[in-house]
């Protein structure tokens, strides 16, 4: 409608006036009609095109060419009726011709010569651009469909893998307090069962898919670290090296409880006289830097990798990073020395804030 509007106001009527100081009203009044019934008449091209949207190209073709054709010759005899049956025989146009003297002709030749093949153009330009603003709706809805459908796989893939380190420490905490009650230290396992319900309490009341502070990220893992001071009391120590600008970094929640879990349970527990755990963090270039380190045995490394491993924790904990930061984040694995194992965790720096 805004199309058909536009081309009566500018491509007739304005173009008209401007080599020409005025106009007989009556041909105002004929460029009003024939807009008004360009606008009625390709309605139903609306209707064919949307019927053809879904069939062959070539079926499309016919259609398009068939029915701005249909268009064109019934839009021509509406306009030669009013025009010479009416309008042309109206005194104010017998008059404008006298004023127009040779230019007169220059006006029916606009309305008249080369009549079908202009009018054809214009219709079929019409046709043309109703596809494209067509194609691009279509476009545009797919496009958010697929960004829709990768923000809920990407949403439901980070679900699963947060909601998987859980059963997995849930399964270690309660085999630990089931050893507990089985040598009678009612005391200790009790202990252990609090500090349990404080630290899934914890868990449960944060979305998987909300990111917390690093500072918030340490609390949490001090919930975690008390059940396992139940079970290894003075035998497990832990030493935390973190930066006042890195304590505001934004991570994923539950980041550092797997990578901690499996330096205890492969590396601490299997030693005789327990160890020691470092974590330390700064920010660096842009980038937070993250290091979970033990003094264990240490394991063989091959090309980043723990050959062998069947835990869930480290492998999750690549599969979230790379769903979160894709190309923008590292993991390495290395020994510590004398002995041990160290982990390097690199993110993009995102204070809480805003600043760094």
């Amino acid at each position: 409608m805004g199309g058909w509007a536009a081309w009566g106001l500018f491509g007739k009527y304005l173009y008209t006036t401007s080599w020409q100081d005025e106009i007989a009203p009556h041909y105002a009044i004929y460029v009003a009609i024939i807009t008004v019934f360009a606008m009625i008449i390709t309605l139903p091209l609306r209707y064919l095109y949307r019927f053809l949207w879904n069939r062959a190209i070539w079926l499309q073709a016919i259609g398009l060419l068939g029915g701005s054709a249909a268009v064109t010759y019934a839009w021509i005899k509406f306009r030669s009726y009013v025009f010479t049956g009416w309008i042309q025989q109206t005194k104010d146009m017998k008059d404008w011709y006298e004023k127009l003297g040779d230019l007169a002709e220059v006006v029916i030749k606009m309305e008249f010569a080369s009549f079908f093949l202009s009018n054809f153009t214009l219709i079929l330009a019409w046709s043309a651009l109703y596809f494209a603003i067509k194609s691009y709706r279509v476009f545009q809805e797919v496009r958010e469909g697929a960004l829709r459908s990768a923000a809920m796989a990407h949403e439901a893939q980070l679900k699963m893998l947060r909601y998987q380190l859980n059963p997995h420490f849930l399964f270690n905490t309660l085999n630990a307090i089931s050893t507990l009650i089985l040598e009678k230290n009612t005391e200790l396992a009790n202990r252990m069962v609090t500090k349990l319900s404080s630290f899934l309490r914890y868990s449960l009341d944060n979305d998987p898919l909300q990111k917390i502070t690093l500072e918030q990220e340490l609390q949490a893992l001090q919930l975690y670290l008390d059940i396992e001071k139940v079970r290894f009391e003075e035998r497990l120590s832990l030493e935390l090296n973190i930066e006042d600008a890195a304590k505001e970094a934004l991570i994923p929640s539950l980041l550092l409880q797997p990578l901690i879990e499996n330096a205890i349970k492969y590396g601490i527990a299997r030693a005789e006289g327990g160890g020691h755990l470092k974590i330390s963090a700064r920010v660096f270039a842009g980038d937070l830097l993250i290091e979970v380190s033990d003094d264990g045995p240490g394991c063989e490394l091959v090309n980043n990798n723990i050959p062998g491993a069947k835990g869930v924790g480290l492998k999750n904990t690549r599969e979230r990073l790379a769903t979160l930061y894709g190309s923008e984040h590292s993991i390495k694995l290395s020994k510590t020395d004398p002995h041990g194992l160290t982990i390097c965790i690199r993110i993009p720096f995102a204070p809480k804030h805003g600043s760094a």
